[in-house]
C-alpha cells in the first residue's frame, strides 16, 4: 500500500546494501534521553574521526538492535572513508550487506512509527522477513532547518535471507 497520500515521503521499496564502514558510539538509552545520546554521540564521533584524518562519508545515522521499549540499545554515528581505529570510545564497525525495505519519512521525529508501520505493512505483503536490526539517516539537520515538517529521515530495515535459496 502506498500511504504517499496521508503522508509525505517515498513510499517503501527494496533496496540492496552493501557494506559500509562506519565510527559509532553504542548504548543502551532510555527512550527519553536519545535525543541528547544522538546530539552527544555525533559530536563524539566526528571529533575522533576527524582526529584520525578520516572523514564522514554520509550523514549521520542511528541504528537499532531490537524495538525500542522503554530503553533501545543503540549505536549512532556516521559512514566513514579512510581509515579509523576504534579510539576514544568510539568503535569501527560496518552496516552490513543485505537486502532490505527502505522508505523517506518527512516530518518530525516523533511521527516516524508512520515510516515503520509502513515498511512492516510492505513487508508483510512481499513475504519478507524484518531482521533485528534497522537505521536512520537524518538527512536534516534540526540547528540548520527549524521546521520539523521538513526534516528528512531514510529509514532502512534490512531483511533476513530467504532460506529456500
Amino acid at each position: 500500500m502506498n500511504d504517499s497520500t496521508t503522508r509525505p515521503g517515498r513510499a517503501p521499496q527494496r533496496i540492496h546494501l552493501t557494506e559500509q564502514p562506519v565510527a559509532v558510539v553504542r548504548g543502551r538509552v532510555p527512550m527519553a534521553s536519545l535525543p541528547d545520546f544522538l546530539g552527544r554521540a555525533f559530536g563524539t564521533v566526528m571529533a575522533a574521526v576527524r582526529r584520525q584524518g578520516a572523514g564522514p562519508s554520509g550523514p549521520p545515522f542511528a541504528r537499532y538492535f531490537g524495538m525500542p521499549g522503554e530503553s533501545v540499545d543503540v549505536e549512532a554515528g556516521f559512514p566513514v572513508e579512510g581509515s579509523f581505529t576504534a579510539a576514544d570510545g568510539v568503535l569501527s564497525g560496518s552496516l552490513p550487506e543485505s537486502d532490505g525495505v527502505e522508505a523517506l519519512h518527512v516530518g518530525p521525529y516523533d511521527t516516524l512509527g508512520q515510516t515503520y508501520d509502513a515498511i512492516r505493512q510492505f513487508m508483510g505483503a512481499e513475504g519478507l522477513v524484518p531482521a533485528g536490526n534497522m537505521w536512520e539517516y537524518y538527512l536534516s539537520d534540526p540547528d540548520k532547518e527549524p521546521d520539523p515538517a521538513a526534516w528528512q529521515t531514510r529509514v532502512v530495515w534490512p531483511v533476513n535471507a530467504d532460506p529456500s535459496r
